[in-house]
């Protein structure tokens, strides 16, 4: 039976509520929608300005699901939108932006889970604000491995004087920003993130690696740079998962993720919305300094310059060299060459 609501002077009709998305916990609709109103104070500010990629999972997390970019046509006509090109499709693409209470509701009626937004703001789509390491554990490493692997990554950051703000994935792993919020582009922010996994796999092989194969991963954490790219996003600090449970990914302190590694326990980073919103209620958003903290990105000839005193004098890769070359050779971000035609496709992968 539908719901006619009122928010905010917007009316919403809400579909299906007693619907359940999650069969494990018989979590429905309705608590989606109870969960996203309850948490929106904190994760409208992360989400506003910004072209959002929804997963929508109409049959429940153990159904299909799809991506949507495209804002939906049959949008309310107050549902803001905004306009970006791309250049695989060669067109523009106008998506979802959330800025208020009623659109967050809307998205949480298609079931729209997971929300999943650009790392830049739609109104300068090349400059990221924020730069992002996700941590993902290969079986039987956890997010216990990832706790140790994101400490790592803190002191790296600390060396230049910036600070970092470690999140849960909501799944398996946990992800680390580094927050910019200065002019930058992802030709400064994607080669420096990944001469970072690199060298963080040069000083630690038995924990970590910086190559997607899977045949590696075992036991592992791969430290993900990739993600630093105008054509992917990251999971939305406070959206649901798609898994089991109705898991959130929610940021924690670094206290919290040294207290994770010292007891090694993987539980302890775990946190479904009601525990969410708890936390939110109690703490605050320590995501926060995220949106606002102005800090700007060393050049990659500082980051490999910076190498701990500890590391083996063999330990000189080439690679490393060439990634610092990088900097030197990638064109500015206003002079980005446009994909040839007929390239592959980009393969659909599970976040």
């Amino acid at each position: 039976m539908d719901s006619i609501v009122e928010i905010q002077n917007r009316q919403l009709k809400l579909s299906n509520l007693e619907k359940v998305l999650y069969p494990a916990t018989g979590f429905t609709k309705k608590d989606v929608i109870d969960y996203y109103v309850r948490i929106a104070p904190a994760i409208i500010p992360h989400l506003s300005g910004r072209a959002l990629t929804m997963k929508r999972y109409p049959n429940g997390v153990d159904g299909e699901f799809f991506y949507e970019k495209n804002a939906p046509k049959h949008r309310p006509d107050w549902v803001n939108t905004v306009p970006v090109w791309s250049h695989g499709n060669e067109r523009t693409m106008h998506y979802v932006e959330v800025s208020d209470l009623p659109t967050l509701v809307w998205l949480a009626n298609l079931a729209a889970l997971e929300l999943h937004p650009s790392l830049a703001l739609a109104k300068d789509i090349a400059c990221p604000t924020m730069m992002v390491f996700d941590l993902d554990p290969g079986p039987p490493a956890n997010i216990v491995q990832c706790c140790q692997v994101g400490l790592w990554l803190r002191e790296i950051f600390e060396h230049f004087g910036l600070q970092s703000f470690p999140k849960t994935s909501g799944s398996k792993g946990l992800q680390i920003y580094v927050p910019l919020n200065t002019p930058t582009s992802y030709d400064a922010t994607k080669p420096f993130a990944h001469a970072l996994a690199q060298l963080l796999e040069q000083d630690h092989p038995g924990q970590v690696v910086s190559d997607m194969k899977k045949k590696i991963r075992t036991g592992k954490v791969l430290v993900d740079w990739s993600q630093n790219d105008e054509h992917k996003t990251t999971v939305a600090i406070y959206s649901l998962r798609a898994r089991e449970h109705p898991t959130v990914s929610t940021p924690v302190s670094w206290e919290e993720v040294e207290r994770a590694l010292k007891k090694k326990d993987a539980n302890l980073l775990v946190f479904e919305a009601p525990k969410t919103v708890a936390r939110f209620e109690k703490m605050g958003d320590l995501f926060e300094p995220v949106i606002t903290l102005k800090q700007k990105l060393p050049t990659l000839k500082e980051l490999t310059a910076a190498a701990p005193e500890e590391r083996p004098a063999r330990e000189e890769p080439e690679r490393i060299e060439i990634a610092a070359q990088a900097e030197d050779d990638s064109p500015p971000a206003t002079d980005r060459r446009k994909p040839k035609k007929g390239g592959a496709k980009k393969k659909r992968r599970k976040v």
